[in-house]
């Protein structure tokens, strides 16, 4: 049997790196005293979601991976702790700026980065005014604990992230978020609508998912938690609401889920000599 213990983290962040990158050690010591050995903290933990607006200012947050105090921070936790935390982070290269995730491992190694492929704009979501879409693909890592499949925010929503990562040999989908309420039409709640597309990736490719969104109101800007744990079923194993501040875990048997997987069918079944039309532009 090959179980393996995960966790996300809920919290809300004040604009100072300092203070943020504390509070979400706090959460990781708790998580790894709760024998989680996957952690998972939010998108952009760093600070306030600058994206909301545009302003040239908050190129100067940006930095190279091998000297991003968030990177550093949780190497350093994860050497400590014996864990994997997979860190979303602002990342630097030369003049071009992505919005990054370095898998580290449980040695505090970066494993290597994943930069987002889908980059959002739209009311309070700004990113395409400081990301250029990831240029390293989508990216699995393999550890004794099973192969991780990490995708940032926006990635979450589009099938083709979760199947390509499955496709890739990921045993489990991670989502780091930062996501609330819509500028544009204050009625909009998309908190259903975004678990329920998780929840259909994990159905459909039959894998746990894990998800962790910030919490708390910046520059009027409401982020509605909702982080949660779901197994390869798409049933909630651990989850938060929108004010919760804290870890979820839950415990995954792999070697079950890896059955179940066969079972189904689906990747049998699959007929990608049907599928051209999803690699040609509308």
């Amino acid at each position: 049997m090959s179980e393996l213990t995960v966790a996300a983290l809920q919290l809300a962040f004040t604009d100072s790196v300092e203070e943020n990158i504390a509070a979400v050690g706090e959460l990781v010591r708790e998580a790894a005293a709760k024998g989680a050995k996957v952690i998972l903290p939010p998108e952009l933990f760093e600070g306030h979601y600058f994206c909301r607006t545009q302003d040239e200012g908050h190129f100067a947050r940006a930095l190279p991976v091998g000297e991003h105090p968030a990177v550093l921070a949780m190497q350093a936790l994860a050497q400590e702790l014996g864990v994997y935390i997979p860190t979303s982070f602002f990342e630097a290269e030369g003049h071009h700026h992505y919005n990054s995730l370095a898998m580290i491992d449980d040695q505090g190694a970066v494993m290597g980065v994943y930069r987002k492929s889908h980059i959002p704009d739209g009311p309070g979501y700004s990113e395409k005014f400081y990301f250029r879409p990831g240029n390293t693909g989508f990216k699995v890592w393999k550890t004794p604990l099973g192969t991780l499949g990490p995708a940032v925010c926006w990635d979450q929503w589009y099938p083709e992230t979760a199947r390509t990562l499955m496709l890739m040999g990921a045993e489990i989908l991670l989502y780091p978020t930062a996501i609330g309420t819509e500028p544009h039409d204050p009625d909009l709640d998309t908190s259903r609508l975004w678990r329920r597309a998780m929840i259909g990736h994990a159905v459909s490719n039959v894998v746990p998912v894990v998800a962790a969104n910030r919490i708390g109101t910046e520059g009027g800007q409401r982020f509605y938690g909702h982080s949660f744990i779901c197994d390869e079923r798409g049933d909630i194993l651990a989850e938060f609401g929108a004010t919760e501040t804290g870890v979820l875990t839950a415990t995954l048997d792999l070697d079950q889920v890896k059955r179940h997987r066969a079972a189904f069918g689906f990747f049998r079944d699959r007929r990608p000599e049907l599928y051209e039309r999803l690699t040609q532009d509308i």
